[in-house]
């Protein structure tokens, strides 16, 4: 640990956060990726872990050096130290970097850091300007607090993973953690970055509870509206989950797949005329079309057939000049080699000291003077 503070980041668009101390305690996926994040923009984060296994992602998966390409992932703009928490010198030492810090983010179960004698009323008396984000499944109270849960469990809870079925009605685990990065590191980045704009402007700090289950219901939008109309849709006939023609995913004479969000009634013909049938300009949600009724299962059913005759290439280059929204579903790896990310300055090659060379996302906010 350096024995004087750091110099601040030079100021410059992209790190809107130059000078911000964040001192992170996270583990696993939320609070690495929402600390990440925070680093992107230029914020000085240094991440404590534990001396023995520190944090639980190094092993996750293959390791081809030292640690995980899951850690090197959501790791990435940190520096690290290792920490006994339990110890009460070490305790007394991270008291001291609060001292000087602007953020705390730790990811332990509600009541952690009260026994450890770090919780929020020790630390705000510390430092009554620091903003101490704590991210749980369930919340710092309720009934659920106590107990240990994992993404399926969160969005399980606030009715999404319902939603999210195939066509027998069996739900589908998303490859996109929806409760640890919507639910857990991308409401925590909003809370503290509110948090730190209060304290900007002349207010106190804040402790910044984030529940990832609570973040999923807040945003689980379409069901909620199907709620409240009397009728919420089977999984799978939703308007945007299948239950119209002209918004679901189709599969390609060469087993790939097309993404059709031609929702829009303007889009929805053009798409039509692209796939060479016009009388099907009529049959339409906005003009009638009951969302997941039996027309619309029998187009829908028309347009496999359809699109079963061409490869994905072969549309790929049909829809490129018609805007309709048809678009390839593409593979990861297909992705970071496209011109759309190439282009924004998504993705880059990047050496880690002990993994080689991987690839590596940038920060998805573009920030310009």
């Amino acid at each position: 640990m350096p024995s004087s503070p750091p110099t601040p980041h030079s100021p410059s668009p992209e790190q809107p956060l130059a000078g911000i101390r964040v001192l992170d305690l996270t583990r696993l996926l939320p609070g690495p990726v929402a600390t990440m994040h925070l680093a992107e923009m230029g914020a000085e984060v240094l991440k404590i872990e534990d001396p023995g296994a520190g944090d639980y992602a190094r092993a996750m998966g293959p390791v081809r050096g030292e640690v995980s390409q899951f850690f090197v992932a959501v790791n990435r703009g940190k520096r690290f130290l290792r920490m006994d928490l339990k110890d009460s010198a070490q305790r007394e030492r991270l008291l001291e970097m609060v001292d000087t810090a602007d953020v705390l983010v730790e990811s332990f179960r509600p009541g952690v850091m009260d026994k450890l004698g770090l919780g929020w009323d020790a630390l705000k008396q510390r430092n009554p300007k620091l903003v101490m984000c704590a991210i749980s499944g369930y919340g710092q109270d309720g009934p659920y607090a106590a107990l240990a849960g994992h993404d399926i469990n969160y969005i399980g809870y606030a009715g999404m993973l319902d939603q999210n079925a195939a066509d027998d009605g069996r739900p589908v685990l998303p490859n996109l953690q929806v409760g640890d990065l919507l639910g857990g590191a991308q409401s925590a980045l909003q809370g503290i970055l509110a948090a730190l704009v209060a304290v900007k402007m002349g207010g106190a700090g804040r402790f910044v509870d984030v529940s990832m289950s609570d973040a999923v219901l807040a945003h689980n939008i379409m069901p909620l509206v199907g709620v409240n109309n009397g009728a919420p849709a089977p999984p799978g006939r939703d308007l945007l989950t299948g239950g119209v023609p002209c918004y679901t995913v189709y599969r390609t004479g060469d087993a790939r797949y097309m993404a059709v969000g031609a929702l829009e009634l303007k889009f929805w013909q053009a798409c039509c005329e692209v796939l060479g049938r016009p009388e099907w300009k009529a049959r339409h949600w906005q003009l009638g079309q009951r969302v997941g009724g039996a027309d619309a299962m029998a187009l829908r059913a028309e347009l496999d057939a359809v699109f079963a005759t061409r490869s994905q290439a072969e549309w790929s280059e049909l829809f490129a000049a018609a805007d309709c929204c048809v678009t390839p579903v593409l593979r990861t790896a297909e992705a970071l080699e496209h011109p759309l990310f190439q282009a924004r300055g998504m993705v880059g090659r990047a050496a880690h000291p002990s993994e080689g060379e991987h690839w590596a996302l940038a920060q998805p906010v573009k920030f310009r003077l």
